[in-house]
Parts: C-alpha cells; sequence; structure tokens
C-alpha cells in the first residue's frame, strides 16, 4: 500500500477500496450493548429450570470449551422451544454484552435476519448495503470472529440444515443456542443437544394458572384440581394449555366449567378429526373451539394469513395487494376495518405483532389448523387471494423486455419469504398444484415474477427451484408466460456457468415468442441476445456474433429503447474475439454512454455503470493500459458492492482487481482480496466457482513468492472443489484456464 500512495493518482480507487475495507474490520473493534429479541419477556413464563440449567452450563462463559459453546433444543412444534430460548435470552442479558437472535426457518429468512442485525450493529456503511443479505451475512460472521464483544447468537426455527451451514459462525467470543425440530440439525452443527417435551400434568397445570393470572400457591384447592386436569386432558402442551388460558380468560369462565363446556363441542370436534400425530390433532380440537366465535371478517384474515410464512406478514402487503379482490376481502383495502380484524385476533392471541416492525406473525401450527378447516374451494379462493395479492409486489417480465426493475426491490423483499412459503405449501399438498390452486396460471405466474427479482439478486438456487415448480405448473406451453419461464431458466442456468444447458432453453423460448408475436417483434431481439451470449461463453463466437448482429438489426427497427444492451452485449463478443478496440468503439455507440471518456465512467455516482465499467476495464486491459484498466475495475467493484452486496458479480470484479494488482506487484493487496472472496464465497451456495478460481490464485501467488506450504494447502482446497463441481475437468492442467471454466466469462 505505501508504494500505491507514493502514486496516488494512479492508484486512488484501489486505495479507497482497501481503505473502505480496513474501516469495516477496524469497527469490530468497538464494545458495546445490543439485542433484538423480537419477542417481549414472558412474565407468565412457567416451569423449565431443569433444561435453562443446562443451557446454562452449557453456553456459560465461565464453562471451558475447545470448541465453539453451542447447544440445540430439539422436540416437535409447539412444545415451548422458542419460549424456552426467550427466557434464556432475556436471563443472559446481564451475561452477555450482545444477544443475536436470527429467525432460521430457510435460507431467506436469515438472510433477512441478518441484515437487520447488520444494520442494527453498524456495520452497513451505506443504505444500499442493507438489501444484501449474504454481505449482511459475511459482515457479522467476520465480525463476530474478530470482536471482543461478548455474544450470544440464537437460531431460532433451525430446520433447513443447508441455509444454516451458509450462517453458522466459524468462531464466536461467546455461544450459540439453536431451536429445531429436526435431529439431523441438533446432532450436527452444535456441540450437544437437549429434548425438549411437553409439561408433566404438574407443571402444565402451574402454566394454566399462570396464563390466568393465578400463582399455583394463591389459587384454590379446587382450581388447581381443575387446573391439573385440563392439563392431564392435553397431555401437558405449551401451546395447548397457553391458548386454552387465553380462551378461559377471554369468556371469563371459572375453570371448572371448561372441560364440561369442551367435551360438549367434542363430537362436532371429533368429526372432523385429520389424520396426524396425536399431537396435532390435540391442539386442533383446542382452535376448533377457539375458531367458532371469530367474527366473519376476522375468520377470513387469519383464513388468509394461513397461507403466508409465519413471520413478518406486512400490512402493506395486505392494505396495497388486495384492491383487486372481491367484496369478500374488500375489508383487507380499508386501514381502520383491517386494524378490527386484527384486534379480535391479537385479542386471542392467535396472531401476534413483532416487537419492531409491528408486522403480523402467526404460530404455524395455528396456520396448519385454519387450513384444515377450509373445505376444497374455500382452500383455492383463499389460495388464490393470497396469490392475487402477492402479485403486487414484483414487476411482470414476461411480456416486455423490461430490464432489470431495481427500483422495485423493497417492494420485492417483502413479499419474497410469503411466495416461497405457498410454493413449500403446494409442494407438500398430497394432491398437487391442480387440488390447492384454482387458478394455475396466475400462480405460476407469481412464481416466474418472484424468479426473476430472485436472479437479479443472484439467489440462483432458490430463483431456479421455483421457476422449476413454475415451468412445471403452466399448462400452455406455447404461451408467452412459458417462454419467459424456460428463458430465465437459460439465464440462471447460463450465470451458473451451464452455458449449453441454457442455449437449449433460450432457443425454445424464442420459437415460442417467434410463434405469438411473430419474427420481427423487438421481444424477439431479447431472446437472441441471450442465445449469443450462450454462444460466446462456448466459445461458439461466429454463431454469437451472428445472433448479435440480428438483434441489433430488430431493435434499430423497432427503435428500442434496449438497444444499448445489444451494443454492451456486442461489444463483449468483440472482446472476446481478440478485437478490444472494435470493442471499445461498438460501446461508445451505447446511447446511454454518449460522450463517456474513462474519467467520466470513473467520476459517474451511478452503479448502473458497473457492467458497461467491467466491460471498459477488460478493453483497456487488453489494449495494454494497465492503470486505467484497474481503476476502471476497483470502480466498477465498489459500485457492485454498493447495489448487489457480495455475490457472484462482485466476486467476479474482485478477482480482476486482484489479479491486476497481483501482476504489477503488490502481492499482498491481491492476497487481502482473493482472502475475501473465499471468505464472502462460503456464505452463499452459489459462490464454489469463484472460490475455487481464488483458491487457484492464492495458490499461485504463494508458490511465486516461495511459500510453498501454504501454495500446497491452497491447490489442495482448489483442486478439491473443482472435482466437485466439474469432474470432467479434475483431470485438466492446473492453471488459470481451467478454474476458469467455473466462471462466467462476463457477468452482465
Amino acid at each position: 500500500m505505501a508504494r500505491m500512495r507514493k502514486d496516488e493518482g494512479r492508484y486512488k480507487e484501489v486505495l479507497e477500496l482497501l481503505s473502505e475495507m480496513k474501516t469495516s474490520e477496524s469497527n469490530s473493534d468497538k464494545q458495546f450493548q445490543y439485542h433484538n429479541i423480537p419477542f417481549t419477556s414472558n412474565p407468565k413464563f412457567s416451569g423449565r429450570k431443569d433444561i435453562l440449567d443446562t443451557i446454562q452450563k452449557a453456553l456459560s462463559l465461565d464453562s471451558p470449551s475447545s470448541t465453539l459453546r453451542s447447544i440445540a433444543l430439539f422436540g416437535m412444534g409447539g412444545v415451548g422451544k422458542t419460549q424456552i430460548a426467550v427466557q434464556y435470552a432475556y436471563q443472559s442479558l446481564q451475561h452477555f454484552e450482545v444477544v443475536l437472535w436470527i429467525a432460521a426457518d430457510n435460507a431467506i429468512a436469515i438472510g433477512q435476519s441478518f441484515r437487520a442485525i447488520a444494520n442494527g450493529l453498524g456495520l452497513f456503511e451505506t443504505e444500499d448495503d442493507q438489501t444484501d443479505a449474504a454481505a449482511a451475512v459475511w459482515k457479522i460472521k467476520n465480525w463476530l470472529i474478530t470482536t471482543k464483544t461478548t455474544c450470544l447468537v440464537i437460531f431460532d426455527n433451525a430446520d433447513d440444515l443447508t441455509a444454516l451451514k451458509t450462517a453458522w459462525p466459524e468462531s464466536i467470543n461467546g455461544s450459540v443456542l439453536l431451536t429445531t425440530r429436526n435431529l439431523a440439525v441438533a446432532t450436527t452443527v452444535t456441540a450437544r443437544y437437549s429434548q425438549v417435551d411437553a409439561f408433566s400434568d404438574i407443571d402444565g397445570s402451574e402454566l394454566l394458572l399462570k396464563a390466568l393470572g393465578q400463582g399455583h400457591a394463591a389459587a384454590s384447592e379446587s382450581d388447581r384440581d381443575h387446573a391439573l386436569a385440563i392439563s392431564r386432558a392435553f397431555g401437558g402442551l405449551p401451546l395447548a394449555l397457553t391458548q386454552i388460558g387465553g380462551f378461559i380468560a377471554q369468556r371469563k369462565l371459572s375453570l371448572d366449567k371448561f372441560l364440561p363446556l369442551y367435551e360438549r363441542n367434542s363430537a362436532k370436534i371429533d368429526a372432523r378429526k385429520a389424520p396426524g400425530s396425536d399431537y396435532e390433532y390435540t391442539l386442533s380440537t383446542v382452535w376448533d373451539f377457539a375458531f367458532k366465535d371469530l367474527s366473519e371478517t376476522s375468520s377470513r384474515l387469519l383464513n388468509l394469513l394461513s397461507f403466508f410464512d409465519p413471520d413478518g406478514i406486512s400490512e402493506d402487503i395486505l392494505l396495497q395487494g388486495s384492491r383487486d379482490l372481491g367484496d369478500d376481502f374488500s375489508f383487507l383495502a380499508d386501514e381502520m376495518d383491517l386494524g378490527d380484524a386484527a384486534e379480535e385476533l391479537l385479542h386471542v392471541a392467535l396472531i401476534n405483532r413483532a416487537r419492531e416492525s409491528a408486522d403480523f406473525t402467526v404460530h404455524r401450527l395455528i396456520q396448519s389448523t385454519a387450513r384444515k378447516r377450509l373445505s376444497d374451494l374455500d382452500t383455492s379462493t383463499y389460495f388464490g387471494s393470497v396469490v392475487s395479492m402477492l402479485c403486487w409486489g414484483f414487476p411482470d417480465h414476461s411480456k416486455l423486455d423490461i430490464g432489470h426493475q431495481i427500483s422495485t426491490w423493497s417492494r420485492c423483499e417483502k413479499c419474497l419469504p410469503h411466495v416461497r412459503n405457498i410454493a413449500e405449501l403446494v409442494k407438500r399438498h398430497p394432491k398437487g398444484v391442480a387440488h390447492i390452486a384454482g387458478d394455475q396460471t396466475e400462480y405460476a405466474d407469481l412464481l416466474i415474477r418472484c424468479s426473476w427479482y430472485l436472479y437479479e439478486r443472484e439467489m440462483y438456487i432458490i430463483a431456479r427451484d421455483m421457476v422449476e415448480q413454475a415451468i412445471g405448473t403452466i399448462k400452455d406451453t406455447e404461451s408467452l408466460g412459458y417462454a419467459s419461464a424456460i428463458d430465465l431458466r437459460g439465464l440462471i442456468d447460463l450465470d451458473l456457468s451451464y452455458a449449453a444447458r441454457a442455449l437449449e432453453s433460450f432457443t425454445r423460448a424464442l420459437g415460442v415468442r417467434k410463434a405469438v408475436l411473430g419474427s420481427d417483434d423487438p421481444f424477439i431481439a431479447y431472446s437472441l441476445n441471450n442465445i449469443a451470449l450462450a454462444y460466446t461463453e462456448m466459445g461458439e463466437l461466429e454463431l454469437a456474433y451472428a445472433a448479435h448482429e440480428e438483434a441489433i438489426n430488430l431493435r434499430l427497427k423497432a427503435n428500442s429503447d434496449r438497444i444499448g444492451n445489444s451494443y454492451s452485449n456486442m461489444s463483449s463478443l468483440l472482446l472476446r474475439m481478440n478485437r478490444p478496440d472494435d470493442a471499445e468503439e461498438m460501446l461508445a455507440i451505447c446511447p446511454s454512454l454518449k460522450g463517456f471518456t474513462d474519467e467520466t465512467f470513473i467520476n459517474t455516482g451511478n452503479p448502473r455503470f458497473s457492467g458497461d465499467m467491467v466491460l471498459l476495464s477488460r478493453i483497456r486491459r487488453a489494449q495494454g493500459r494497465k492503470s486505467d484498466a484497474l481503476r476502471l475495475a476497483s470502480k466498477a467493484l465498489a459500485f457492485r458492492r454498493k447495489l448487489l452486496g457480495n455475490r457472484l458479480k462482485t466476486c467476479d470484479s474482485q478477482y480482476d482487481v486482484a489479479s491486476m494488482l497481483f501482476n504489477e506487484g503488490h502481492v499482498r493487496s491481491a492476497i487481502q482480496l482473493l482472502d475475501e472472496i473465499v471468505s464472502i464465497s462460503e456464505t452463499f451456495v452459489e459462490g464454489e466457482g469463484q472460490r475455487a478460481r481464488a483458491l487457484y490464485k492464492l495458490s499461485e501467488i504463494h508458490a511465486h513468492t516461495g511459500l510453498q506450504n501454504e501454495g500446497d494447502a491452497y491447490r489442495n482446497k482448489a483442486i478439491a472443489l473443482l472435482a466437485s463441481l466439474k469432474p470432467e475437468l479434475e483431470d485438466a492442467p492446473f492453471e488459470e484456464a481451467t478454474f476458469s471454466k467455473l466462471c462466467l466469462w462476463m457477468l452482465w
């Protein structure tokens, strides 16, 4: 860095980049108090002393440990694992300076929790950073490694082992608590686990009496006996007893009246008994009993909420997304009417509001019970209404070439977990999508819209799973919606370096669009553009050139505002054909870049030019203008970090900068950037190709500087990743060209 500072004009952008990295690292030295426990402390918490003592022994900072202090609470849903974690979290505030609560249901929930925490800890440098989940995971994991602050990290509802592994801390000055229904999770990541069972009859009766505002000692002998009988009748299940307590309090019943009242209604409930465990049935009977007193609008609201993700249901989705629904749901579009319906559900503890955001939350078992009560027709109606509401959150790419829609990302983010939830509901439904979705076309359209957003955010694995579900749902394989779905599948494959597979999808989409729109429609140019990109990655450069040329002619004829996209892609191809000067000329005629110079690019504050900046940097490098190439690449990397966060494209740009720094003799800075790529890429599944290439480069650099042992360690890791990703390359030469086949030539 000292040599770069002597020539600050040449290395200004690189120095700014490295300085930002250093500032981020230094923030970890600060010590402070912080917690984001999403639930208030429960004054009616009862029992569980043995489990709390077990947790305390496992996680106490005074306990000597050669491994990460960690314990999992394992048990079936609704048995009280989360409540125990909440109780321990509040008890621990006097022992840990920071308590981090992570909703760990799936990758999306984990990412959203980490973003909120990174914001709360002040780890984001700009507001734009706050949109990237992978960046937040990486920042927090690094912070946990380096901070002197004592931390308790809680992963709640951690049932997805793959998603959990990307977020699991490598080391921590503190401890980790996890709740899960998945025994594989409990036995894989934590040092030990403790099984949480239902209460004993006595402990259950104490919980019920506390829920009614009575202590066990203060209660009458009669009340204690009746509470014991109720606890025994419901197997000591905490969720059932809590719900019963709320029902008794609301109805102002005496304890001796509850079981007779329950038994008089049980025949109706028994008639609706659904297959499942006794546990689920017991809870179902409790809620069936409670649901019948709800008003019509509150009942409808609960039925709708049963199809959403249980956490973080934004009022905006209900208010804004319901405007095209029928009269039965008109109350949703009125803030006061919606509030009244929600208030009734809040009073009987069927839903809650999150402490910070005021979003609705519903226990997943209450959701399950609500859905089981619905007839097939009602199921289809409510499911379709939720699909329609969620479509509000996402732009429609199927009929027009609208490009990336960054301005809608915040709205998309609110709807994302709920789309994922209904997609999982459909997957698990024994009779399939035809039974649950009345309008399969609208459901498929929602999946495609959401998949486009996930693609834009580089969440490729989740996007691919969702788009495959959409393709399997669409009946009309000659429609524009189907073309949009298979086109998107191709784009995902392309970015993940499966160009031949992508070409098949692009070619099929082109055929459908030509049949529907005709050969001269400007939308055809979009398909041709994609086909050309696939040919470019496959090395079929003449075929790529012909497809780009046809796309350019179509867009010029239609006076399309997307012509600049074609010019940029043709420029990239010309560079691949070793024609850097022609590539520069082609890039210069993009309408949005008219009059641009290298300095204009470097001084612009608009991140949307980052892709073209990467391209121009590579053109300059091919022209031998190394200093200009490095400045442009560094600025593009800064933009990609800001706009996209720590994802594939950021890793790709960072590799460019690291390679150029190494070639100019700045070895330490190059190693720093490459090590960061390795670390970043571990926070998302799609990063393995970038990680393998960075490991290769680290091996080369360490061998070059005489550190052979370190170089061999990086080499072995790189080869192992290469073999797992592309077995056909296992015996290929250990060189950059081999590892570059794991990454795209040009990630736009």
